[in-house]
């Protein structure tokens, strides 16, 4: 492990971060939509209102209190579901509708924590499943050097209290100055984003992490959610939740059955900055496989047009199968949610059609750590599918990496890794399947 997450603290990583505006559960679908465009990670921290019952006029909320008025975090994926479902697509009012009625709740994304908290301690709890960290910004920092940030805050870590008793000194008196009281409720929000933004920046620091390939580092995620292009896309909305909250649509080879290789995916990223009713629709009207395709309306073989008339919803997700499809008169553009193939005009799957915002990212089992960050970096995506070359020179998907998978290998001692020459076998073998 890196002396660097012992020489820094949260509050090195929160410094020019802007305050955070709480997002209470009684705002609308249409609003949550504009925040998460504006969000990190594609999805943004939904709250409870203060109860002026529960905390009585002269009382500032304390940090348990605060914790249990989050809700959950709302993602672009989640809303894309939502909407998708059958009643909100036949009803006008969708995008009223409170975000209470669409999140997940879940408690224990977010936890707050003191500007003086070890970086190491930090990332424990993001690898434990902790997506934000609530940091105070009522703290006032002196230009102090964030390289002896341990040294000028020793007394105001994790155990402040047992070392401030032992050396006879307040805790108190080594923060740095706080703020007025009306700065007291100002937070800021950090995510494993800025982490891993934060670790480019001291790649040097963490060598020879950086240069060692993903597959040494024994980090590649084999236990990935996915669905194949042959089932309705509306299926994908029907896996279990999992980080990231991405997945992969897959096609087999056609060399070997058991084999198959990522033609794209449905996740939060991708949908992040998208047109969220047309993605809706597609979503619950396509195949899996033109949904990440991005299939115009002009198809010369099948007509698409025909197709489109076929609607899962209402069907069951099995419409066209049972011959009880209902007719939907709506087109669809892949431009309309971001994708832009270059020339689809067939219906079935090939690799060369897949292109721009609808290609997914990918890099090899060879890729060093510090290429997946940039990558991740680069393209603000919150996980980077890995593939292999099989002996057809087909792309075989064998896993991901995520935030939490970094995380994981710049903590982790250096005999935890595993030989470089590690092979993955089969690349599909996921328990999720249904």
């Amino acid at each position: 492990m890196a002396s660097v997450f012992l020489y820094h603290v949260v509050g090195d990583l929160t410094v020019g971060k802007p305050e955070m505006v709480e997002f209470y559960e009684t705002e609308t679908v249409e609003s949550a939509i504009r925040a998460i465009g504006e969000s990190t990670e594609c999805g943004i921290p939904v709250w409870r209102k203060r109860s002026s019952a529960a905390l009585p006029p002269g009382l500032v909320e304390n940090s348990e209190m605060r914790q249990q008025r989050f809700v959950g975090i709302l993602s672009s994926l989640d809303i894309v579901a939502f909407l998708a479902k059958s009643e909100c697509l036949q009803e006008d009012k969708a995008m009223k509708i409170p975000v209470s009625q669409v999140i997940s709740p879940n408690n224990t994304l977010l936890k707050q924590v003191d500007p003086g908290t070890r970086l190491i301690d930090a990332l424990e709890m993001m690898k434990q499943g902790v997506r934000r960290l609530l940091v105070p910004k009522s703290v006032v920092w002196r230009g102090m050097s964030k390289r002896f940030s341990i040294l000028y805050n020793g007394k105001w870590l994790k155990n402040s209290e047992n070392s401030s008793s032992s050396s006879g000194l307040s805790a108190d008196s080594n923060r740095p100055a706080t703020s007025k009281a009306s700065s007291r409720d100002k937070f800021c929000c950090l995510s494993r984003e800025d982490v891993i933004r934060f670790l480019i920046g001291v790649l040097g620091a963490l060598a020879p992490l950086p240069l060692t390939s993903i597959s040494s580092l024994g980090i590649i995620n084999v236990n990935y959610n996915f669905i194949e292009a042959s089932l309705p896309a509306i299926e994908a909305t029907k896996r279990p939740p999992c980080d990231p909250s991405a997945i992969a649509v897959l096609e087999q080879t056609e060399h070997d059955e058991k084999q198959f290789k990522i033609i794209g995916e449905i996740s939060a990223s991708k949908l992040w900055k998208c047109d969220y009713l047309a993605a809706a629709w597609a979503l619950a009207n396509l195949y899996a496989g033109q949904f990440v395709m991005g299939v115009e309306d002009n198809m010369s073989s099948r007509s698409f047009s025909d197709f489109l008339q076929t609607s899962f919803v209402g069907g069951g997700g099995g419409g066209e199968q049972n011959g009880t499809a209902a007719t939907k008169a709506k087109k669809f553009s892949s431009r309309s949610i971001g994708f832009n193939p270059t020339s689809p005009t067939r219906l079935s799957i090939g690799r060369s059609m897949y292109r721009g915002r609808s290609a997914p990212l990918t890099c090899k089992t060879t890729s060093s750590l510090a290429a997946v960050m940039a990558q991740m970096l680069s393209h603000r995506a919150t996980h980077v599918w890995v593939t292999e070359a099989d002996s057809d020179d087909d792309d075989i998907l064998v896993g991901v990496v995520g935030y939490g998978e970094i995380l994981a290998a710049v903590t982790k001692q250096p005999s935890a890794f595993v030989p470089s020459n590690r092979s993955y076998e089969g690349g599909f073998g996921n328990e999720h399947q249904s």
